[in-house]
């Protein structure tokens, strides 16, 4: 069975078609376990982020796995031809160390990935579809990312998009003090833009959640107030900036209630931010006069505009990587033995047991025991050359010469040494 990775990301598909494809948390562990099921599929990892949508697993064939994620398109009317990428072996051990590190990420260097990933293998090992090999890669993808991140300056100069956005309202409203802020949904990219925009200090912080208690929960660790997410079409218009990031499978901002919003705001403009995917705001607003509207792509964009300065420490990540590409594949080819060295020892067992058998039959006859000592070792010996014997004379002329090396290489030339007291 081989490796494999098929997915799509940021630079395979635009926003409007990853979207299509993401798997919200509360979906994820039901649509792993039908993956899991396919034919051929022996283990399997699902992550699914605002960037990407990637299955990695260990099976036959990449053909069932990638006719269920066609499948899984296809529920949105998606087609995956132009946008699906396939990895490999050894390409897939290197993808999975790349990502993890933030070398794929469309923010080179990002850290959110790395607790993406390891979130992602915590739910495959829920429903039982982590296995040995996928469950030895991502243990070592973990200690790769980790390796880059304490040995290079991969991620010393990133601006997160969160940082990115904060900029961005800047320029737009200046003084942030002024401002009246709205945070919708309580997860890990909002999470990260409210301590940029908590340190500005706006006029009103408000966290709208779908979960009353959770958004106040939320909501105190910033010192701000929490509202139930039913109450922010009345609310709306209140705000200058508005960053989202929920779950939702559907736009929970449309271009109407924005319509709305603005003219009751009488023009003044609203600045939001939708790292969302599915996104949460329509696309339609950002036709809207006096909206500013940036879409994790947009951020994406921005941010990557300092790339320049992170690329000798991504060479090194990337070196870091290779390294342990070779390590896994080595430990992949010694897992690829041990079937034939199992079966290799049941055989010497087999020849073992049976002049044993003989030698004690002897003692127990009284013969000399240092006779029977010899003959006991040339029994095993005589047993050991037979077949290897018969192979070498047996074989055409074009075979010999691998078999002799073949033979060099199992049994090289000992000189006076006991090979299994070698440290």
């Amino acid at each position: 069975m081989a490796l494999y990775v098929l997915g799509i990301n940021h630079r395979s598909a635009p926003l409007e078609v990853r979207e299509k494809l993401a798997f919200p948390a509360d979906r994820q562990g039901e649509a792993l376990a039908d993956l899991a099921r396919q034919p051929g599929v022996a283990e399997a990892v699902l992550v699914s982020t605002c960037n990407r949508t990637e299955i990695y697993f260990r099976g036959d064939e990449s053909a069932s796995a990638g006719a269920w994620l066609e499948r899984e398109a296809g529920k949105t009317g998606l087609s995956l031809a132009d946008h699906l990428y396939v990895h490999t072996d050894e390409a897939a051990v290197r993808h999975a160390f790349r990502v993890a590190s933030g070398l794929d990420s469309m923010v080179v260097g990002e850290p959110q990935i790395l607790g993406q990933v390891k979130q992602s293998v915590r739910n495959a090992e829920s429903v039982g579809a982590l296995g040995p090999t996928l469950g030895r890669l991502f243990q070592k993808t973990f200690a790769v990312a980790k390796q880059v991140r304490t040995e290079t300056a991969l991620g010393a100069q990133s601006i997160s998009m969160a940082a990115a956005a904060c900029r961005l309202a800047q320029n737009v409203f200046g003084d942030l003090s002024r401002t009246k802020v709205c945070l919708i949904g309580v997860g890990e990219m909002v999470e990260l833009a409210a301590t940029y925009f908590a340190a500005q200090h706006p006029e009103v912080l408000v966290v709208a959640n779908r979960t009353l208690a959770r958004g106040e929960e939320f909501a105190q660790r910033f010192s701000a107030k929490a509202i139930a997410l039913a109450e922010l079409p009345s609310r709306l218009a209140e705000f200058d900036i508005i960053v989202t990031g929920t779950a939702s499978t559907l736009p929970i901002l449309g271009k109407g209630l924005i319509e709305r919003a603005l003219k009751s705001r009488r023009r003044k403009p609203v600045f939001i931010v939708d790292f969302a995917v599915p996104r949460d705001v329509e696309a339609e607003v950002s036709t809207l006069e006096d909206v500013f509207l940036y879409t994790i792509d947009d951020l994406g964009a921005i941010v990557q505009q300092g790339a320049e300065s992170r690329r000798g420490a991504a060479t090194e990540a990337e070196a870091i990587v290779d390294r342990h590409v070779v390590a896994f594949r080595e430990w992949q080819d010694s897992r690829a033995a041990a079937p034939v060295i199992v079966e290799l020892r049941r055989r010497a067992d087999q020849y073992r047991e049976m002049e044993l058998a003989k030698a004690k039959g002897r003692l127990a006859r009284g013969d000399d025991p240092a006779a029977v000592l010899e003959s006991l070792a040339k029994g095993l010996a005589n047993k050991f050359l037979h077949h290897p014997s018969q192979a070498l004379s047996r074989a055409p002329v074009e075979e010999r010469e691998s078999l002799a090396r073949a033979i060099e290489t199992l049994y090289p030339d000992l000189e006076g040494r006991d090979p299994t007291s070698d440290p």
